[in-house]
């Protein structure tokens, strides 16, 4: 019987480990649109901020101290460090560091942020193997694209049963990206996809903990070993992804194949990738949007009785933390979101210090905030109303949140965010010529120039 419901399992599935491989090892460089190129180069430089900005951040520090127990070769470097490590530690710190912040970037279909494990991966890699930046964007296209689209085709089961889908899908697009850079055949591509597909990495209980960020790194290192693995004629399924007991049956219920391989080529996942303004959960933006505007609108919060949010159940499934006491636990706190939008008008890094998370006045705000679930609402929308002590009521509502793709942060936007999240950790010059740099990352010979900035220097400024 088991072996009959295994082979009907097989049967009704089409060859996607194969498929993919195809299309990573066979699409022409730069076979896309301009928009599609620019939003290539919108994402490395949102990518590059978010890791250089965390660089000092006591997770990196940790993760650092055990990476320096294996006494690694000095292969690739640390973005925003002195440090040199091997490429697989220098993913791995790298892929922490970017998401640390919870501030990177997010495909809005599946809350997969792609490009942690993807750009962390091949930019080590690539230091190693003296890439150009062709080869770079090209591989951050196309191993964004196979971890969106298994994505896809898994959520959203797959993240209601409990994965974090950035580092269970991750380590697919790692490794592909990966065997992009290094040229592998269809055959070798298909071999490691394979072999990353029993590696995924990440359960959402992490979540307000340091091992939330280690999902992208931890992914980033997975699928570049698996692309390396692959060079080295290492094997696996060559139905990895789609058998009865593959990786995509195993860890789904839901299975839409053609979410996979439906104009394969041809729309690219990447043109969907949202940036935010916002450090925490992305479910949390449409409230602080709202907060933010009535904090605009002359919205005293000291003047405030109560604030009543009207959401969808998934924002308070996944952000309900009423008294958050340090930063990250107040990134999965729509109370303390709100009190942001209201005390500050916005929520920056800054905002998530643990100081400020205890701070009293914020602390009164938040506790003044009331959200109620209304199944009407979409998880991208937010009804918020003040009601002042005055008996005066003030309500905004959201449907689509700054950052969305119905409402983009514009290129000055990502070079401000890149600016305040760099400038403090690599100074002012580096961080304006590192701006330029990445905007021509398609075109360098090398990535000497772009990595030579991306690392403090003594009398910058």
């Amino acid at each position: 019987m088991v072996n009959t419901i295994q082979s009907a399992a097989d049967l009704n599935a089409p060859p996607v480990t194969k498929i993919l491989a195809e299309y990573v090892a066979q699409h022409p460089s730069q076979g896309w649109n301009p928009e599609v190129e620019h939003e290539a180069h919108r994402t490395f430089l949102n990518w590059l901020g978010c890791a250089i900005g965390a660089a000092n951040h006591e997770s990196v520090h940790s993760a650092l101290g055990a990476v320096h127990e294996f006494a690694p070769s000095p292969q690739a470097t640390i973005l925003g460090r002195s440090e040199r490590v091997d490429m697989g530690s220098a993913a791995l710190i790298n892929g922490i560091s970017s998401h640390t912040f919870d501030f990177d970037d997010t495909h809005l279909k599946t809350v997969i942020h792609p490009a942690g494990p993807v750009a962390s991966a091949i930019l080590a890699l690539g230091e190693h193997v003296k890439a150009s930046g062709r080869q770079i964007i090209d591989a951050l296209v196309l191993g964004i694209d196979v971890a969106c689209r298994v994505g896809n085709c898994m959520y959203p089961d797959h993240y209601h049963i409990g994965w974090h889908i950035t580092g269970s899908t991750g380590m697919l697009g790692s490794a592909a990206a990966c065997s992009r850079v290094l040229g592998l055949n269809t055959h070798q591509t298909q071999m490691a996809i394979g072999i990353a597909a029993s590696q995924p990495i990440g359960v959402r209980e992490q979540f307000g903990t340091m091992t939330k960020p280690f999902h992208p790194g931890g992914a980033a290192r997975a699928g570049q070993m698996s692309a390396l693995l692959a060079k080295h004629g290492f094997t696996s399924s060559p139905k990895a992804l789609e058998a009865g007991r593959g990786f995509i049956q195993t860890v789904s219920t839901k299975a839409d194949w053609k979410e996979i391989d439906q104009q394969l080529g041809k729309s690219f996942e990447i043109s969907l990738n949202t940036y935010k303004p916002f450090a925490c959960g992305i479910v949390i933006h449409p409230t602080i949007d709202a907060c933010s505007q009535l904090k605009a609108k002359g919205v005293d919060y000291r003047e405030v009785q109560k604030i009543e949010l009207k959401v969808h159940p998934l924002v308070l499934e996944l952000t309900g933390k009423k008294t958050p006491r340090t930063g990250l636990e107040g990134k999965f706190s729509i109370y303390y979101g709100a009190a942001l939008g209201l005390v500050f008008g916005r929520a920056s890094e800054h905002e998530y210090d643990d100081n400020i998370v205890n701070r009293p006045d914020v602390i009164a705000i938040r506790d003044k905030v009331i959200a109620q679930i209304d199944p009407n609402m979409s998880e991208a929308s937010v009804e918020a109303s003040a009601y002042l002590m005055n008996g005066q009521k003030i309500s905004i509502r959201v449907e689509h949140a700054i950052g969305s793709l119905q409402n983009p942060m514009s290129d000055q936007a990502l070079e401000d965010k890149f600016s305040y999240l760099c400038e403090p950790i690599i100074g002012a010059r580096n961080t304006k010529e590192l701006i330029q740099t990445c905007w021509q990352l398609g075109k360098l010979k090398n990535l000497d120039a772009l990595l030579g900035l991306s690392v403090p220097k003594i009398g910058n400024s």
